[in-house]
């Protein structure tokens, strides 16, 4: 209980929150964060570049970290597809909560429709729709061997990338990590890239279909 009421906490003090997680906690973190619905309120990329500017200063070995991290992302992601599977249709009729609204499964779902298969990799880069991505995948009965494989390439681009921006900017930009707030937004931004050249290319589509 009492690590459980410091986790609830430091949600909002991410460099105490990784602090006190250390490996374990970080990874069953980001297992939450990919695979399972209440997770959404998890922070996933702003946690692994936090993670990454620690190990750089030595609070961690960012290699063992960084593999810890993309085995809870791919476990997690499986977690979800095969919810989705075996819950089928009947998560789009789950009534809304705290933890759980039905218009982030919309947005999702949406998004995979637009995106095909590459959304298992571009969605680990878009927050919320990470969370829900795989549980569409399941429920849409997406072949197991190729969700597995898109899965796995998605899982290491998004951990590794974000967890060595973290690691390596202090020691190309010294002092960077004392602006650690805006680093992280920069990184939430370019996350949210991928979909919204998604939104600007599907309109485009669009309007060269109606002209």
């Amino acid at each position: 209980m009492h690590f459980l009421s410091d986790f609830i906490r430091n949600l909002h003090d991410l460099d105490s929150l990784v602090k006190t997680a250390g490996y374990i906690g970080m990874a069953l973190i980001i297992f939450a964060e990919t695979g399972l619905l209440v997770g959404i309120f998890l922070p996933g990329d702003s946690l692994l570049v936090t993670a990454g500017f620690l190990a750089s200063q030595g609070l961690f070995d960012v290699w063992t970290l960084g593999l810890l991290l993309n085995l809870a992302a791919t476990c997690g992601n499986q977690t979800g597809y095969w919810l989705g599977r075996t819950t089928g249709p009947r998560i789009f009729k789950r009534e809304d909560s705290r933890f759980f609204n039905k218009k982030h499964v919309k947005r999702a779902s949406d998004f995979y429709a637009r995106h095909g298969r590459k959304t298992i990799i571009i969605a680990r880069f878009v927050p919320v729709v990470r969370t829900f991505a795989p549980v569409i995948a399941g429920v849409g009965n997406m072949e197991y061997k190729t969700f597995v494989a898109f899965d796995i390439i998605g899982g290491i681009m998004w951990v590794w990338s974000t967890l060595l921006i973290g690691y390596y900017l202090p020691r190309f930009f010294p002092g960077v990590q004392n602006h650690i707030e805006k680093v992280i937004l920069g990184v939430i931004f370019l996350s949210m890239l991928p979909g919204v050249w998604g939104w600007w290319s599907e309109r485009r589509r669009a309007r060269d279909l109606a002209s």
